[in-house]
């Protein structure tokens, strides 16, 4: 299990993983408003598409309301290194 920090960009033209930052966050755009946990909800699914685990499995820890969130996922930060190419 590892604890994966996000860098939410909401009401994006396209749905996308861009990648890691310097800091070791992942930059995420998604295209769903951040309004009623929306954004969370399509960060989730994405997350999940991207690692190739189970929606079930990737939980929001911290930052329901920020741009910056926490989420729990059943992958070691190698395998989500990896997976995430």
């Amino acid at each position: 299990m590892a604890i994966l920090h996000v860098r939410v960009t909401p009401r994006a033209s396209r749905d996308a993983v861009e990648g890691f930052d310097l800091e070791g966050t992942l930059r995420i755009r998604v295209t769903a408003p951040p309004a009623d946990g929306e954004a969370n909800a399509a960060v989730t699914r994405l997350l999940a598409h991207a690692l190739r685990v189970p929606s079930r499995d990737v939980v929001l820890v911290s930052g329901a309301s920020a741009r910056t969130k926490q989420f729990d996922v059943p992958l070691s930060l190698v395998e989500i290194r990896s997976r995430l190419g």
